[in-house]
């Protein structure tokens, strides 16, 4: 799964949220939600309902554009993997594995640098 496809999801979900608010907006303006479920007089003015909108809409776009980008940002930090700057070896889930058998597994994938628990053990030892 590329980085692309769970932002564009909650770009949907952003979008339907900020969709509803819009269309609760527009329907309580010209059909009177609020008289309906209140009671009350009522005098539809189209102009509060496109005002608002405009309120909605200046929100709803740094909102989504700001949460594309942290979310394929977060979904590219999520894909780095820990390497063992002393063995080579592959930090998955609690295991440390050969890079030979990870790499067989997956290919074009950037890494970052750890240590593995039996370097470290190795590297106090000649401190000592």
């Amino acid at each position: 799964m590329t980085a692309h496809q769970p932002a564009l999801k909650i770009v949907w979900y952003e979008l339907t949220g900020f969709g509803a608010i819009l269309a609760i907006s527009w329907v309580n303006e010209l059909a009177g939600l609020s008289r309906m479920l209140f009671g009350g007089g009522y005098a539809p003015h189209w102009q509060d309902a496109a005002g608002e909108s405009v309120i909605i809409i200046a929100v709803a776009i740094p909102t989504i554009l700001s949460s594309y980008r942290l979310s394929k940002r977060l979904h590219y930090l999520e894909g780095l993997l820990r390497v063992c700057a002393w063995c080579r070896k592959i930090g998955q889930d609690d295991q440390w594995v050969p890079i030979e058998k990870f790499v067989q597994d997956r290919l074009n994938t950037e890494t970052s640098h750890g240590i593995c628990p039996n370097c470290i053990h190795r590297e106090i030892v000649k401190i000592r």
